[in-house]
């Protein structure tokens, strides 16, 4: 694997005594989670590969069987274990979209009276419903150490995405 693997989900408990394990999904569709194979699992030792022999959608999450695995008291032992892909299982995006992950880390710039300033960094994003939030946390640069809440609106408020560069340009006022 190239890159550094990504979180795609998380072992929240067990199900029945077979061995089977609730999941959440940080995937978009959840079931998207089941698609990708050469999953790892974060154990004490760091990532290892995983092998989930079933898996399928059981009320409102999902559940996982993993190989070999086949009582409870053995699933157990996975509880609260992060699941990653290699980034490069990842569908590539039409120009201008982007995975979350991506833009997680990139400083937020905003247009002052004088000049560009930094607003901070990225730390995560939040789905509202109506649209995503950036949460931006003041960094070692930034203009003052407040979080701000940016919408994620592309064209409104985020103005320019430059991965290669690391920066969000966005149309906010500094002062929110």
């Amino acid at each position: 694997m190239s890159s550094a693997p990504l979180v795609i989900g998380k072992i929240t408990g067990v199900y029945g005594v077979k061995g089977w394990l609730k999941v959440h999904s940080f995937t978009d569709p959840m079931e998207r989670f089941l698609s990708y194979g050469d999953w790892l699992i974060h154990r004490r030792q760091g990532w290892e590969p995983i092998d989930f022999d079933a898996g399928r959608r059981q009320g409102k999450g999902l559940i996982v069987h993993i190989e070999g695995i086949d009582d409870r008291t053995a699933a157990e032992a996975y509880i609260k274990s992060e699941i990653a892909i290699a980034t490069e299982q990842l569908d590539t995006l039409p120009q201008g979209d982007y995975y979350w992950h991506q833009l997680q880390g990139l400083e937020v710039w905003v247009n002052g009276s004088e000049d560009r300033e930094l607003l901070g960094e990225v730390a995560y994003l939040i789905e509202t419903g109506a649209n995503d939030v950036l949460v931006v946390k003041a960094s070692a640069d930034s203009i003052d150490d407040r979080e701000r809440l940016i919408p994620y609106l592309p064209d409104q408020v985020v103005r320019h995405i430059d991965l290669d560069a690391g920066y969000i340009d966005v149309d906010w006022d500094k002062e929110f």
